[in-house]
């Protein structure tokens, strides 16, 4: 395991043809030229561009590292967060560190911000959550967020492994981390969210990464590969559902309250514990836990524990031609194949007059269903027809926000406000996990 703090590789932007930065201070070439103030990044002809305010061009290389004055910081405009969710929009974000870009074709490069992990940590729970939420909250998410990067790292050095199948009548796709090449990981939901400096790191968060600092969650001597998320809706996932056909001891099916909810085994099943409202830790709608809780942009997502998405069949139709690529037709049926314990559906058939086909796993399912994405695959199928007997409206009934497995956010934050621990929490939503400190 590891003994040292790591130096990581985030991706800010990828694949890019051009961005704008500003330089905060004094940044140093390696020839120890500097670059202070605004500039023009471009690729071109497989070499990245440096231009000045005015247009006039610098210097080019294939790739290059800016090392800071102590102090100076990076800025970069037009940053795209919560790529293909409802929350996308663009930021201007700014950064501590080095900053490295490099060319990935002819006429793109990716801009990565070279970090330590802890100082990396402090803007990815600050931006993962609100920073003024309970200290112990933040405290088990530091932890949880630093074993998952170092577990991850661990795993970029194992062969890739297949992340689709696919033919003619099945398409089940998962996304994995592996799939990054030339950085450790990206800066948005797609890893965990982290945007430097953008976002305000309170004491609250300092305290909680320097009271946590090289500490993990262990399994068997291990770094767990801890996911999270924003709300379970009552009770976690398995690993499986969303990513490879393995299952970790500590992600099992739990619930996320005082008292065990059996779970999901059946359609039936499913339709009570979708259509009901269990009791659970995420289970608030107390506006001020919330506000001290989520970002603001997180705040916009109303009814998480228990929703609703109602489409018509039309609108539905072209939702899914555009987002799967496929002609189905006049949509006939959506009838969930396989589902996890806590509901949500990783293997769903569409059945249409043109096409019939089965998709998976949840993520998939999600962004074929939406036009951004659902909140989760936890979801029961109603419809409602005309008079002829046609379908009129697809109604979807669903629970949670995310993809279920390990930590739920909302939860944990809830447990932290009524007075449990940090280790209490992560025992809670890691079963058979401790928490070790591998370095100083």
């Amino acid at each position: 395991m590891i003994n040292s703090e790591p130096e990581i590789k985030v991706a800010l932007l990828q694949n890019y043809n051009e961005a704008r930065i500003a330089f905060n201070g004094r940044y140093f070439l390696t020839d120890d030229r500097t670059l202070e103030g605004r500039f023009a990044v471009i690729a071109d002809s497989g070499q990245i561009v440096f231009r000045d305010s005015e247009g006039k061009e610098i210097f080019r290389q294939k790739e290059i590292l800016l090392r800071p004055e102590s102090g100076a910081f990076f800025t970069v405009s037009d940053v795209k967060i919560g790529i293909d969710f409802h929350w996308q929009r663009t930021q201007e974000q700014s950064f501590r560190g080095n900053l490295l870009l490099s060319t990935v074709s002819e006429s793109t490069f990716n801009l990565i911000n070279k970090i330590h992990l802890e100082d990396y940590l402090e803007s990815v729970i600050s931006s993962e959550m609100s920073a003024e939420a309970p200290l112990e909250f933040l405290k088990a998410q530091a932890i949880v967020a630093r074993s998952w990067l170092v577990s991850m790292l661990d795993k970029k050095k194992s062969a890739r492994s297949s992340t689709q199948l696919r033919n003619e009548n099945e398409i089940v796709v998962w996304q994995d981390v592996n799939d990054h090449e030339g950085f450790d990981v990206c800066a948005d939901d797609h890893c965990q969210r982290y945007q430097g400096i953008t976002r305000i790191i309170s004491e609250n968060v300092r305290q909680a990464i320097k009271q946590t600092r090289g500490m993990f969650l262990t399994y068997s001597g291990e770094i767990c590969d801890a996911r999270y998320y924003k709300s379970c809706g009552g009770q976690t996932e398995i690993f499986a559902t969303a990513w490879e056909g393995i299952n970790p001891g500590y992600l099992k099916n739990i619930s996320d309250d005082a008292e065990q909810h059996p779970p999901v085994c059946s359609e039936a099943d499913a339709e009570k514990w979708l259509r009901g409202r269990p009791q659970g830790f995420c289970d608030t709608t107390d506006k001020e836990l919330l506000k001290n809780i989520l970002p603001p942009f997180d705040q916009e997502t109303l009814n998480f524990y228990r929703w609703q998405a109602i489409y018509t069949r039309k609108d539905l139709e072209e939702i899914i031609q555009k987002k799967s690529g496929i002609d189905f037709g006049e949509l006939k049926n959506l009838t969930p194949l396989e589902r996890g314990p806590s509901g949500r559906i990783y293997k769903l058939k569409i059945e249409g007059s043109k096409k019939t086909m089965i998709v998976g796993k949840e993520l998939e399912i999600r962004r074929w269903l939406s036009p951004s994405h659902l909140l989760s695959s936890a979801f029961i199928v109603s419809v409602e027809r005309t008079a002829a007997g046609e379908i009129s409206r697809f109604i979807l009934q669903g629970g949670g926000w995310g993809h279920g497995v390990g930590l739920c956010q909302i939860g944990a934050a809830v447990m932290a406000s009524k007075g449990f621990k940090a280790e209490e929490i992560l025992t809670h939503y890691f079963t058979g996990a401790e928490v070790q400190k591998l370095y100083e």
